[in-house]
């Protein structure tokens, strides 16, 4: 079955120019000392929750800026040190229920999945957006990358990290990250901006290779962009400019722990070629689990293949 994009052959082949702006490390070395000036303790408050072998919490912590972030911090019933998961979900979603995540606890590992800032779930977002953006949060902000809304994002993806390490149960050394979509994205971003990240599963990842995404792309997200252009032709120089710090195009190289990337060959919300584009500029081991027939998800096969390759990172495979 043909890719709704390249053809199969040109896909594994395509591996763009990045296009990163002239203070791009001094710009990430910005965030991250913000991250590490946070406080990186969890406010946790236990939840009566009817399944056996786990406990689970509702969390709170610091994030970029201000912010106040909420997520399922969950453990099992037992004594740590734990292998942990940061988990991402995907654009303008929230975390969901905690059943979705006991597969992982019931591996011995601890998680926290944590709400995006301002998107469906309990995460806050404090900043005040200048006014121009269209609707949805991939404008917000995007006339500067000091304002962006992703900035805080990924800073907050790299802070998720840190109140991991943080917690006396865990296993600092064992720190891995998984998602969907926005959520694979931000896998992604985390291990990039993150050291102490050793392993990242992301699934269908969104905010690769932005230009590509526009010109191949009508689905929501990326439609916002052109939504924006509409709106405001003579800002489209300064939105190119401010999308360059935040491309996994330009910070795949920073990335040198093992990575699992899923994408379907029928995707048009991620299509395939900005997942390759991304893939491509890994310095670090990988895999990619390529799904012909499928779109913007993965089978359920897939979950099977992520979880062994998380028991191997973690050396319980």
């Amino acid at each position: 079955m043909p890719s709704i994009d390249m053809a199969r052959p040109e896909l594994e082949a395509y591996r763009p120019p990045v296009n990163r702006p002239d203070d791009f490390a001094s710009f990430w070395d910005g965030v991250l000392g913000e991250v590490h000036a946070l406080s990186h303790e969890l406010a946790l408050e236990p939840v009566d929750y009817p399944a056996r072998g786990v406990r689970v919490f509702r969390a709170s912590f610091a994030g970029v800026g201000g912010a106040r972030l909420a997520g399922w911090y969950m453990t099992p019933d037992a004594e740590g040190p734990f292998p942990a998961l940061a988990i991402y979900h995907g654009y303008s979603w929230m975390r969901g229920e905690p059943w979705s995540y006991l597969p992982w606890v019931a591996q011995g590992y601890a998680l926290l999945a944590v709400d995006v800032r301002g998107q469906g779930g309990e995460s806050h977002d404090p900043r005040a957006f200048a006014p121009g953006a269209v609707s949805g949060w991939m404008t917000r902000g995007i006339d500067d990358p000091a304002t962006y809304f992703y900035r805080d994002v990924y800073g907050d993806a790299a802070q998720t990290i840190e109140v991991l390490a943080a917690r006396p149960e865990i296993d600092a050394s064992r720190i891995a990250t998984t998602g969907g979509s926005q959520g694979g994205g931000l896998s992604l971003a985390a291990a990039a901006l993150s050291d102490r990240v050793i392993g990242a599963a992301a699934d269908i990842p969104f905010l690769c290779h932005f230009r590509r995404a526009i010109d191949v792309s009508d689905a929501i997200p990326y439609r916002e962009f052109e939504d924006y252009l509409r709106h405001h032709p003579d800002r489209e120089e300064r939105m190119w400019r401010t999308l360059g710090y935040f491309d996994l195009l330009n910070l795949a190289e920073r990335i040198t722990c093992p990575v699992l990337i899923s994408l379907g060959l029928r995707d048009l919300v991620c299509p395939p070629s900005t997942i390759y584009a991304v893939y491509n500029h890994l310095s670090g081991p990988k895999e990619l689990a390529v799904y012909p027939a499928h779109g913007h998800a993965v089978p359920e096969i897939h979950t099977t293949r992520r979880l062994a390759w998380v028991n191997q990172l973690f050396g319980s495979g």
